[in-house]
């Protein structure tokens, strides 16, 4: 156990990163599990790595703009796609989500498969460089965060019709997955919400103190132990997750 290795300005960006992802992530993540539509981060931040790889294939840098706009405008089309399935076939669109996760995945590893950091690729796509994050990129992320909120709470999205929960949806997680990866944007969404659920709770607050405190011990554990944070973020989310859902007392629906 290394207790100098809990470093703030290691540590610091990386927590800050995972506040950020969180404010938006809590609200859209009861929204997904109200729909019955889990696995759409998945789709959709598989959709936007995805673009980021086309660009690449294409002699695009893959940092930069152009990272971030082939990556929205994947998203965002991924999300007009998931827009016109809901409408023909609603019953079948958790099936229709996990098959174009599915389908992303492939395309990706076939066009990575003659880059001899493919794999290097898929491994940053899947569990991010929380611990790498950067002043700009907290900048840059703030900025989408501040103008998301905006949007969720004034209603932007319903005022969109069908496209316009899928077009929110995926600019938040084009935004965060390229930071903390497509585990912590799956788990970030989803475990809050999900707790609550289990707990027949509606308190959004426990929602983000979760999260919270998941980040906050997952980030020490890694640094203490010298483990990969993304993956023991996700841990211990989902471990405090749990030990709320069983130790809260339940409540009507």
């Amino acid at each position: 156990m290394n207790w100098a290795a809990l470093d703030w300005g290691i540590l610091g960006p990386a927590f800050i990163a995972g506040l950020l992802v969180l404010a938006t992530h809590v609200p859209l993540g009861m929204e997904v599990l109200d729909r019955g539509i889990v696995f759409i981060d998945l789709a959709i931040a598989q959709i936007a790595g995805l673009g980021v790889i086309v660009a690449m294939a294409l002699g695009l840098p893959e940092a930069g703009i152009w990272g971030q706009v082939a990556a929205v405008v994947a998203a965002l089309l991924g999300g007009l796609l998931l827009t016109w399935t809901e409408r023909r076939a609603p019953q079948q669109q958790e099936a229709l989500i996990g098959v174009l996760f599915v389908l992303a995945s492939c395309v990706g590893i076939v066009l990575l498969a003659s880059n001899p950091h493919g794999g290097e690729h898929l491994k940053d796509l899947l569990v991010g460089q929380i611990l790498w994050v950067n002043t700009k990129q907290l900048a840059w992320l703030a900025g989408v965060t501040a103008l998301l909120l905006v949007a969720i709470h004034a209603g932007v999205a319903q005022r969109m019709g069908r496209f316009g929960f899928y077009a929110v949806f995926a600019v938040a997680v084009t935004a965060s997955v390229q930071l903390v990866g497509v585990y912590l944007v799956f788990s970030s969404l989803i475990v809050p919400a999900l707790a609550l659920k289990l707990a027949r709770s509606t308190r959004r607050i426990a929602a983000y103190a979760i999260g919270i405190v998941g980040y906050a011990l997952g980030l020490a554990l890694s640094a203490l132990f010298d483990l990969p944070s993304g993956a023991i973020v996700v841990c211990t989310l989902a471990a405090i997750g749990l030990a709320y859902a069983a130790l809260s007392p339940s409540r009507a629906p």
